[in-house]
């Protein structure tokens, strides 16, 4: 079984890490724990049900068992890297389409194919400050002129 933690955002490696921890003090038989980087204030267990409320009781930060019996297919997308050709360029005007930044309009300053990140400037700012983020969180508004 797999089942979805809440968590304080932005401590969910804290939690993992006592989670971890504490499974292995207490040989509390927990599979696996997850925390995919898109998804802040959840982490994921595989184990038992008994088996995950012990080992998630009183740990702090942690905010309650969301929902049990999480299929792997839904987790998916988390885990498998999603295979994307990148065909965004320097100059490029795009939209922010998820995270902090989301529905900002930015220019492309640099593209990491390797890592597959851009970074980019956002076009409203006053000062213009770069900011890397996933390929993945921007779509083409307008190609650079030639």
């Amino acid at each position: 079984m797999i089942a979805s933690i809440r968590t304080t955002t932005g401590r969910e490696n804290i939690v993992i890490d006592s989670i971890s921890i504490r499974s292995q003090t207490k040989k509390i038989p927990i599979r696996s724990i997850f925390h995919p980087e898109d998804l802040s204030g959840y982490i994921f267990i595989e184990g038992e049900n008994e088996d995950i409320e012990q080992a998630i009781k009183n740990v702090p930060h942690v905010r309650g068992i969301v929902s049990k019996n999480i299929k792997l297919d839904e987790l998916e997308k988390f885990i498998v890297p999603e295979k994307r050709e990148i065909k965004i360029d320097v100059g490029d005007i795009v939209d922010v389409v998820s995270g902090p930044f989301k529905g900002e309009r930015a220019r492309i300053t640099r593209v990491d194919e390797v890592k597959g990140e851009v970074t980019l400037e956002l076009m409203e700012a006053v000062i213009p400050i770069p900011v890397t983020i996933s390929v993945n969180s921007v779509k083409i508004y307008e190609k650079k002129k030639a």
